[in-house]
């Protein structure tokens, strides 16, 4: 029995041992598939970061081989660096991250960059939207002084090469990273060191900043490709005003809407829940614009509802009533019942800004066809009379917020805005004191010579007030005038100031109008008219925020499709978008009437 027990016991304990091996051969079998698993899913996972970055890289490659880039740049093009290319990644939500590749022969160069972003890439598990390519095409030595004075000459924001701090391109950065960065330093010369370090710290180029700059530096412009989300690839300009920026040639009616919708998207998306918008941005930092204008709320109220004119939308119109809204609380009455458009900030009354709140209104009647605001802009009207001098055809421009006169003069703007209004009200009601009032100031124009002024509001309100006054040969010549002594200069201006568009295209419409009625235009140069739009509406993109410009900004996608003005620091204000609809607006609508005058 005792036997029995004992075997019973041995046999109790082999067991245990045999569930206790099994248990652990089990759980290590279960360990190796979870730890096989997770592993899978972070292969798997990096795949797929990698294989979004290996199919734009195969299709720029693809695109240089087609352009035969060896061929057309030549031997050596990065001086005794050999070749160079720098490859800028973006995932659309913070600034570009930017490697570089140097070796003796472009496939050399190219995998030594392919290798420093794969691992990027890789490692921080990067959501790549676009991929940049830049191949160093030439370059030149300047010393530190000769960049200083280069600088110093150039407009701001318009020095358009990349600088190296060693022959062999060890540290480099490209033209778009030392301007986005704000590394090039205007208003003194050459480069801002405090600038320069940080964005070198930033990026994880260097480790200890620089205490010094070099003596001399290597200049250099390249060829560049961006590939976008979508997987397309767009060759950039490599030289002149456009350099970096994408070709659309010819710029025809389908991309101008494109323009006007891309815009108008990103002016709904300032607006906020009381129906005024984020004023603006400087986006080299993501800085926001706080000094509020309500002059132009109101102007760029007006473009959102000419955009509404061409499709219209339940979304933009709920936007356009609720921007409405805003305006009309920041209007004030005087004792006699005239109304004011107010700028409470300054506690003051802007002429302009009661113009521009009468053609907005009037504009909103005309597209949603009712009479809602025809006596709130008859009391406008009289606001603008009562800084009226019909003797002389002048305006007062802005009074205090008690109504008493505080300046006579502050911008010419005001008045082309103030009878752009007047010509405005007298098509809305008929009366002849909105239209006489509005001629008296016209003829100040002509006296004063305004079309020293390129004035687009002038071209406005000339545009507008010859459909009601048609025997007046003074007033079509002076319009067509205020362009025509202006086109060369236009065509000439390096920046993307964005009221040259406007001020062409309503003459041109004003001139086409000449035409349907056969009123005399006398010798003026259609064709000269023609291509300076033409040239305007090129020059202007370059003052749109397409990925290649928005990617080395430090929130791109804040930005991304919208208008800015390049020569103030990349600046996106309501008023920079809406001027911009505006001269597209009316590019889109009489594109095909411009074309018929280029085939006559």
């Amino acid at each position: 029995m005792k036997k029995r027990k004992n075997k019973n016991k041995v046999s109790g304990i082999i067991y245990r041992i045999i569930f206790f091996i099994a248990s652990a051969v089990i759980a290590c079998i279960f360990l190796c598939v979870a730890v096989a698993f997770t592993k899978k899913s972070a292969d798997e996972s990096e795949n797929q970061y990698l294989t979004n970055y290996k199919e734009k890289l195969e299709l720029l490659q693809e695109q240089i081989i087609d352009e035969h880039i060896e061929t057309v740049i030549g031997s050596s093009p990065g001086g005794k660096a050999g070749w160079v290319v720098f490859l800028s990644v973006c995932d659309g939500n913070t600034r570009a991250s930017v490697f570089s590749g140097t070796g003796s022969s472009l496939e050399n160069a190219w995998n030594a960059a392919d290798k420093n972003t794969r691992s990027f890439v890789s490692e921080k598990n990067f959501e790549l939207r676009w991929l940049k390519a830049d191949v160093v095409r030439s370059v030149r030595e300047i010393t530190s002084e000769a960049l200083t004075r280069e600088v110093l000459k150039a407009r701001h924001e318009f020095y358009r090469y990349g600088i190296a701090f060693n022959e062999n391109f060890k540290l480099a950065l490209l033209e778009t990273e030392l301007n986005g960065a704000k590394i090039y330093e205007y208003d003194n010369g050459g480069l801002d060191l405090d600038y320069l370090n940080r964005y070198l710290k930033k990026s994880g180029r260097i480790i200890q900043p620089i205490s010094a700059f070099p003596e001399k530096y290597l200049l250099f412009e390249t060829k560049s490709w961006l590939c976008d989300e979508d997987n397309a690839i767009y060759p950039l300009y490599e030289d002149g005003l456009e350099v970096g920026r994408r070709k659309i040639e010819p710029l025809d009616a389908d991309h101008a809407m494109q323009l006007i919708d891309h815009a108008t998207a990103f002016l709904v998306n300032q607006v906020k829940d009381d129906g005024s918008f984020i004023y603006g941005f400087y986006p080299r930092f993501d800085n926001e614009i706080e000094n509020y204008n309500i002059v132009r709320h109101a102007s760029t109220l007006w473009s959102l509802i000419c955009r509404y004119r061409i499709s219209p939308s339940e979304e933009l119109a709920a936007i356009i009533e609720k921007t409405i809204s805003y305006m009309i609380t920041q209007i004030i009455h005087d004792e006699n019942g005239n109304a004011y458009l107010y700028e409470a900030k300054d506690d003051e009354i802007k002429l302009g800004g009661c113009g521009v709140a009468v053609v907005a209104l009037t504009e909103y009647m005309d597209v949603f066809g009712n009479k809602k605001y025809v006596d709130l802009c008859c009391e406008l009207g009289n606001g603008i009379l009562g800084m009226f001098d019909w003797e002389t055809g002048e305006f007062w421009h802005i009074l205090n917020g008690d109504f008493s006169r505080k300046e006579k003069m502050r911008t010419v703007y005001y008045d082309g805005e103030a009878t752009f209004a007047l010509s405005r009200l007298y098509a809305l009601t008929g009366d002849e004191i909105w239209l006489n009032a509005g001629c008296r100031s016209v003829d100040h124009f002509i006296e004063a010579e305004y079309e020293q002024y390129k004035d687009h509001w002038v071209a406005y309100s000339l545009n507008e007030i010859t459909k009601h006054v048609k025997d007046r040969p003074e007033y079509f010549a002076f319009a067509l005038r205020n362009a025509e002594v202006n086109l060369e200069n236009i065509a000439q201006r390096d920046t993307t100031y964005h009221t040259y568009l406007e001020l062409l295209m309503s003459t041109f419409e004003l001139y086409d109008r000449m035409i349907d009625q056969q009123i005399p235009a006398g010798d003026f140069d259609i064709r000269s008219l023609l291509n300076t739009i033409f040239i305007r509406a090129q020059r202007q993109l370059n003052g749109f925020f397409f990925p290649e410009y928005a990617m080395y900004m430090a929130n791109p996608n804040r930005i991304l499709n919208t208008f800015m003005v390049r020569h103030d620091g990349y600046r996106v204000r309501i008023d920079d978008v809406q001027h911009n609809i505006g001269g597209y607006y009316l590019y889109y609508k009489n594109y095909d009437k411009m074309l018929t005058y280029i085939s006559e």
